[in-house]
Parts: structure tokens; C-alpha cells; sequence
């Protein structure tokens, strides 16, 4: 599995910001991709995964309405378009790849990629 996630950065509240997860063709079209934050002093938690053949989505409560998750099957990519950047949203993003739909429990997730950070000012 290799997952390589980008697009972290410094922003303000309310800003837009979209990460990109490049995958390797073999883990695109046989995983189930997922997006997990780690805020600063938390645990990782989980933020939207989208499913591996219907490209369903399914995203944390406190996302929903602000995030949005999709695949582009030519660019084997995975991304996360976040609208409405909150303080709280600040936290190290992390893609992942899972064999179950969703996997909101870190300890499920099969592979991991490395995590890209997300600061957003007040």
C-alpha cells in the first residue's frame, strides 16, 4: 500500500483548503480510502472515507456539511475538499487505506499514509 498525502498549510477560520492522497493504482482500485486527523494533545479520529467501487462517502459528525471527500480513478487520487475551516479543524491529516467501509476506529485502518499538517488561525 502507498498512500502520499499533500496540501497541508497555514490558514484562517473560515478559509478553504483541499489535500491530495496519490495512491498506487493497486491500492486505489482495491481499498476503501479514508481521511484521520490527529489534533494537537488528541488521539487520531476520523474525518470521511469514500468506498472502493461506488465511491460512496461517510464523514464524522463534526465534518458534515463542511468536507468533502472524492477519488479521481485517472489520477488514482483521493481528496479532501474542506470549506469553512474552523480552529478546531487544525490537526495533522493522515490518508488511509481500509478493507472495511468505513473504518472509524484508527486500529481497523490496513495501511497508513504520512500526515500532512493543517493550521487554522482564529
Amino acid at each position: 500500500v502507498q498512500l502520499q498525502a499533500s496540501g497541508g498549510g497555514l490558514v484562517q477560520t473560515g478559509d478553504s483548503l483541499r489535500l491530495s492522497c496519490a495512491a498506487s493504482e493497486r491500492t486505489f482500485i482495491n481499498y476503501h480510502l479514508e481521511w484521520f486527523r490527529r489534533p494537537p494533545g488528541k488521539e487520531r479520529e476520523f474525518v470521511a472515507a469514500i468506498s472502493v467501487n461506488t465511491y460512496t462517502p461517510y464523514y464524522a459528525d463534526s465534518v458534515k456539511g463542511r468536507f468533502t471527500i472524492s477519488r479521481d480513478s485517472a489520477k488514482n487520487t483521493v481528496y479532501l475538499q474542506m470549506n469553512g475551516l474552523k480552529p478546531e479543524d487544525t490537526a495533522v491529516y493522515y490518508c488511509a487505506a481500509s478493507l472495511v467501509f468505513p473504518t472509524i476506529v484508527p486500529t481497523g485502518v490496513f495501511d497508513w499514509g504520512q500526515g500532512t499538517l493543517v493550521t487554522v488561525s482564529s
